[in-house]
């Protein structure tokens, strides 16, 4: 039968089907029964009309992951961390006493990767599903995905993430191959010449800039905003004379990135200059009974300053003269300062009163000098005592601004740092301040922690206005403190002043406190050898 024909018996069919054999029996000769035969012999006749599709090209093999594979218990338990997750739909509601899975991933994959294992092929899909739900997972999950996941990324729209600044599975060309590196770099996509410039950087920071510069004036504006800010990466003198003609480039945003590198630089051409008009600005005060500190704004911000990086137009709602100082003090090598001001520490001159309003502002701008500089004396200096509350005393009041310069201290000063913090004010202000910590915590701060919510417990509130703290300290304690905390787990008496079931709600979260770090040891145990 001509293809014509029998497309016009099918549509026929498809309307007695929709109108009923009773209402339309055109085509369905033997009512319900012949429309049935009539479809299945029209269903068979389209089919064999069709003609094969070209096949596609196959990918290419996976590459080979040379990694050991994971313990047999360690792969059961990372399938089940990633159902879990499927599972649960990010679903909120009462949590009880069992471990939140989902908030154990990052750390099972950091282990992982730790030991050097390799992803399973059977869970790449489950593991790159996840790190596209979760951007916090992507670095510890495209490591231990490998160069098999990649590849698979590669196959699938939905994983495209993962080849966003990789080379898009295909291996780097080493530092010491010149040849390769000049091609990948004149002829490589986007993402393959950060990676690059990344890689060479890291091995030889001159020659990545040298690569750079070779095909700097030809770059688009936003490609050479990313390029520009791999050189934060072994940052040093010898950048200087790039940076400084940076300065002049066509992007503001170009423009403002090589002068925040240039200010790191405290030896820089551009560091100097913004110390002499923030010296201009900031002054000791000795006409009084005792030193102090006087301030003069800028009046104007005037063509010089802008090519440095000053910016011009401040946000909606400040005002110019304090935006322009700020800026010219966030830029001012921190080494100027004790000279201004008569040998003093940096602890001294934080201590020092400000006239006219301006501590906040010049305080939040030697913030952020000492962030950009990473220097520890003046982080400790904004700091301030530990035990005084943060709204008094010399230094910073701004949390964001304190967690920001508890980074720059060593590992060990900063959970000490915090943990008397803790003791001396509670947890109600301990949150974003817990978040820089190493972890696991060490055993002052993690004491300090516990002891602070046993102390909240006690005065009768709910445990749910500590919920983030309890998140982190079941992601953060020491496990070894599992069986210390066992005590915690029943449910006291309440006193008559405290919250209806409070203390029902308490002994439930130390119970999820302590399953959770018990599991946790088991998945080390699981991936560590012993």
């Amino acid at each position: 039968m001509h293809g014509d024909i029998a497309s016009v018996l099918w549509e026929e069919l498809v309307t007695t089907a929709l109108l009923g054999t009773d209402r339309r029996p055109a085509g369905a000769d033997g009512g319900p029964a012949g429309l049935l035969d009539a479809a299945a012999l029209h269903t068979v006749r389209r089919r064999a009309g069709l003609l094969p599709a070209s096949p596609a090209a196959r990918p290419d093999p996976a590459p080979a992951d040379p990694r050991p594979p994971l313990p047999p218990s360690a792969r059961h338990r990372l399938a089940q961390l990633l159902a879990d997750r499927s599972a649960s739909g990010g679903s909120g509601g009462r949590r009880g006493t069992a471990p939140d899975l989902t908030e154990l991933i990052p750390q099972w994959l950091a282990t992982a990767n730790q030991q050097g294992f390799r992803a399973p092929a059977e869970l790449l899909p489950a593991l790159l599903d996840a790190a596209r739900a979760r951007t916090d997972l992507r670095p510890h999950a495209l490591a231990f995905a490998g160069p098999r996941g990649l590849w698979l990324a590669r196959l699938n729209p939905e994983w495209k993430f993962a080849l966003r600044g990789s080379s898009g599975g295909s291996p780097l060309p080493r530092p010491t191959e010149p040849e390769a590196v000049v091609r990948l770099w004149e002829e490589g996509l986007f993402a393959e010449r950060v990676a690059l410039l990344g890689a060479v950087r890291a091995h030889d920071p001159a020659g990545a800039l040298a690569l750079l510069a070779t095909t700097w004036t030809t770059e688009r504006a936003e490609d050479r905003l990313m390029f520009l800010d791999s050189l934060r990466t072994g940052l040093s003198p010898v950048d200087e004379p790039f940076l400084e003609q940076a300065l002049s480039d066509r992007s503001r945003n170009v423009r403002a990135t090589a002068a925040e590198l240039l200010s790191a630089l405290p030896e820089s051409a551009l560091a100097g200059r913004m110390a002499s008009r923030a010296l201009s600005c900031v002054s000791p005060d000795l006409t009084g009974d005792e030193a102090s500190v006087a301030v003069e704004a800028p009046h104007e911000c005037d063509a010089p300053m802008e090519r440095d990086g000053v910016m011009a137009t401040p946000p909606a709602g400040r005002g110019e003269r304090s935006w322009w100082l700020g800026q010219l003090v966030e830029a001012t090598p921190l080494t100027t300062w004790p000279a201004r001001f008569g040998g003093r520490s940096a602890r001294e001159i934080v201590a020092l009163p400000v006239a006219d309003g301006w501590a906040e502002e010049l305080h939040a701008a030697w913030c952020r000098a000492t962030v950009r500089q990473r220097d520890p004396e003046w982080a400790r200096a904004l700091l301030g005592a530990r035990s005084l509350p943060p709204s008094s005393g010399p230094g910073t009041s701004s949390l964001a601004e304190r967690s920001k310069l508890l980074g720059i201290l060593p590992a060990a000063e900063r959970g000490g740092w915090v943990a008397d913090f803790i003791a001396a004010h509670g947890l109600s202000e301990a949150f974003q301040l817990l978040g820089v910590c190493p972890t696991p915590w060490a055993e002052p701060l993690g004491r300090a922690v516990v002891d602070a919510l046993d102390i909240a417990r006690d005065a009768g509130s709910y445990p749910w206005s500590f919920s983030g703290v309890m998140g982190l300290a079941e992601r953060c304690l020491n496990p070894a403190e599992a069986d210390h905390l066992e005590v915690l787990t029943t449910t006291p008496d309440e006193p008559e002043d405290s919250s209806p079931g409070a203390n029902g709600y308490w002994s439930e979260a130390f119970q999820r406190l302590v399953s959770t770090l018990r599991l946790r040891a088991a998945m080390d145990a699981e991936l560590i050898p012993a």
